[in-house]
């Protein structure tokens, strides 16, 4: 067994967004010793770097653990993928590059639920604080000089064109920053990418902090359990190729393995439901019942339409010059089509009036599906994913043994209340009809999915239960807050344990209306300060309609 028993101020479990941002601020303080352990290994790779070769990465197992949900009765019992990366990096690596961090309201929703300290005047400085903004840097929204780097879309596919224009003739509006004071609107992306390539907070902060003789980073080791004397913890327990590694914290020991390995090692380790962990053989350290519980994920099922015409992305003897040259521009220069992301565009819209803030998230993808064994599009398309951005379904993350190598049985019990089912038939219809449009007429592309077949509710239902996927948002399986079924409370600290705190995805209070990587980076950035005992960045100066006490979200049953 090797030991590191010198020990460290700091332990950090998991190299994803949250860790490897984590362990370079707290290394920041030259007095502070950091630890950082990773499963994985260094999470380089050619596939990463590119943008739109994220299929690759995604398929990658090296890159990716690969996890899948246990089976959705309210799916057509089917697993549903819930991919997660694996190395430096984390999910970063393997994730769409979104940088978007849902609605101003969706965080004063976190500061009433009981997460003092989380409205979004207290967390935007967060966000700006990592931030460097090429296109809106001045924005009093966004951040000017920070390491992580993020601009809009760079010379967009045409057919993004095609649906602002059918957007407008819905009554869409234009929104230049769907980061701004709303997100209700059409735009395209912001990217975290940076000279055409990706950013990761690997690259853009751990990479630049190695060389401090205050950081350690561990990578190929997985944890296994927190260590703990009493009710505090000392530090992580790991096993390598090499054998056992035990790692002690003289300070405090940060899980940020994200919504799912967080959960589980606290369970591993003995704090969660009593009941769960002694039918699996686990000593009991201390009964935390909402341990993995409040589980829950976005949900899409996206329009498929196939076409003759090659102006989207996709292999085919028509387009091959132009994808050629396309591979010849990035290789020279890291531009074109393959400096970005491919979904380069995208909508939020109320899916009824009277909604306080868009509940659909239109995501437009230039290009046809790839094939399962194929990583690129072949053969040309477009589509657009309705997503439910608040579902009310709740699921749970359980341990499928005592073994810490076993994958977690993942949850997320989706479509499990039926108020989450409208919204995407309604998102399905929204989008036929933005395919209807005349924008679009000039492609006379056909509908491939669900198929013009499908036209009543129980039609579109059936294909929902059939092909609906997640997006791969799981949050909230360590809930911050201060009911009995929280986790950690409001300074990230588990509840009832001295010196151990989470700071991922799992701490979220509820789902963000968006994509969560962003908002990932910002609870890393807010737990360096909570953990060094510095002063809270100094709350935002806004406008009270842009981030103050926002109205009961009502619904309706009129259509849009």
């Amino acid at each position: 067994m090797a030991d590191l028993e010198q020990g460290f101020d700091f332990v950090v479990v998991g190299g994803g967004t949250a860790g490897c941002l984590l362990a370079a601020r707290l290394s920041e303080d030259a007095t502070r010793h950091v630890c950082l352990i990773e499963a994985g290994g260094s999470g380089k790779s050619l596939f990463v770097n590119i943008p739109a070769t994220l299929v690759i990465a995604q398929r990658n197992p090296a890159l990716n653990w690969r996890f899948q949900t246990v089976p959705q009765p309210h799916l057509n019992g089917r697993r549903i993928p819930v991919p997660r990366g694996r190395g430096l990096g984390g999910s970063g690596l393997i994730n769409g590059m979104v940088y978007f961090r849902g609605h101003p309201w969706d965080y004063d929703d976190w500061a009433r639920a009981g997460a003092e300290g989380w409205s979004y005047r207290e967390v935007l400085p967060y966000f700006r604080r990592s931030e460097h903004n090429e296109n809106f840097g001045g924005s009093p929204f966004h951040g000017r000089g920070g390491p992580l780097n993020v601009r809009t879309v760079t010379r967009p596919n045409p057919l993004n064109f095609a649906f602002f224009d059918a957007l407008r003739e819905l009554g869409v509006p234009p929104r230049e920053d769907l980061n701004g004071p709303d997100s209700e609107g059409m735009a395209l992306r912001q990217l975290s990418i940076r000279g055409g390539t990706r950013v990761t907070t690997a690259n853009a902060l751990l990479l630049p902090a190695l060389s401090r003789p205050n950081l350690r980073v561990i990578t190929g080791a997985q944890a296994t359990r927190v260590l703990l004397e009493g009710r505090r913890a000392v530090g992580v327990e790991a096993r390598s190729e090499h054998g056992t590694v035990r790692v002690r914290a003289h300070g405090e020991v940060v899980l940020a393995a994200g919504a799912i390995q967080s959960p589980q090692l606290l369970m591993l380790s003995g704090i969660g439901d009593g009941e769960h962990l002694s039918a699996l053989g686990i000593e009991v350290r201390h009964h935390l019942p909402g341990v993995g519980r409040n589980l829950h994920d976005h949900l899409a099922s996206p329009v498929h339409m196939s076409m003759e015409h090659p102006a989207s992305y996709g292999i085919s003897w028509r387009a091959m010059p132009r994808n050629l040259l396309n591979v010849i521009e990035y290789a020279l220069f890291r531009s074109g089509p393959l400096a970005n992301n491919i979904f380069e565009s995208a909508a939020f819209v109320k899916s009824v009036p009277g909604l306080d803030r868009p509940d659909l998230q239109l995501v437009f993808q230039p290009a046809r599906r790839p094939p399962p064994s194929f990583p690129f599009p072949v053969g040309h398309g477009f589509a657009i994913s309705p997503v439910g951005l608040y579902p009310r379904s709740r699921g749970r993350l359980m341990l499928a043994s005592s073994d810490p190598f076993a994958p977690p049985l993942i949850d997320p019990n989706l479509l499990s209340a039926p108020e989450d089912l409208q919204p995407l038939i309604r998102g399905v219809r929204l989008i036929r009809r933005i395919f209807a449009s005349p924008a679009f007429a000039r492609y006379r592309a056909h509908e491939t999915a669900p198929g013009e077949a499908a036209q009543t509710d129980a039609d579109l239902e059936a294909y929902i239960r059939a092909e609906a996927y997640t997006v791969h948002h799981p949050v909230s399986t360590c809930r911050m807050g201060r009911d009995p079924q929280a986790v950690v409370d409001p300074q990230l600290r588990v509840i009832g344990i001295e010196g151990l705190r989470v700071a991922d995805a799992s701490v979220f209070p509820s789902i963000i209306g968006g994509n969560t990587n962003a908002a990932v980076a910002m609870v890393a950035e807010k737990a360096a300060d909570l953990l060094l005992g510095r002063l809270p960045l100094p709350p935002a100066v806004l406008d009270d309609a842009v981030a103050g006490p926002a109205p009961t979200r009502e619904t309706s049953t009129e259509a849009v």
